[in-house]
């Protein structure tokens, strides 16, 4: 073997040794695979889209405030603190989107509340043609 490929003890036996070549090979064959893969990302495509842009309140609006529908744990509903049953809300909502000139809904939940009736006050609201509709994320307390 010409370059003294492997190296022996004194006891005459081998000893075992790392190759550093092909470990180097290994590694730029990543690093190329890794090259040629992110010049390809620059192919991919996005679609044009136009993000809705807040706008802020009218001076005429920025004293009132918004209609407040909770739900609670056992799919109760309050308007405004006081309760109503959910066949109650969609004559309230629809009263109160005619009255109001720009009505405005905010819909929470306690932290209990389950996802289904907090859907279905979306709905009646939608349903009534609320265009500005809030969902509270913040904890608020039942009202009970």
């Amino acid at each position: 073997m010409a370059g003294g490929g492997s190296a022996h003890t004194p006891d005459g036996k081998k000893k075992a040794r790392i190759e550093i070549i092909p470990l180097i090979d290994v590694v730029f064959f990543l690093l190329a695979t890794f090259v040629l893969f992110t010049l390809s990302l620059n192919k991919i495509e996005s679609i044009d889209i136009n993000l809705p842009v807040a706008t802020p309140p009218r001076p005429d609006q920025a004293n009132e405030e918004p209609a407040v529908i909770q739900v609670t744990e056992g799919g109760s509903v309050y308007w405004n603190r006081e309760f109503i049953s959910m066949t109650e809300l969609d004559p309230k909502i629809l009263n109160y989107a005619k009255t109001t000139a720009t009505p405005r809904i905010l819909i929470s939940g306690d932290d209990r509340a389950k996802f289904g009736p907090v859907v279905e006050v979306l709905d009646k609201v939608r349903l009534a043609n609320v265009k500005q509709v809030s969902i509270e994320t913040n904890y608020r307390a039942t009202v009970r």
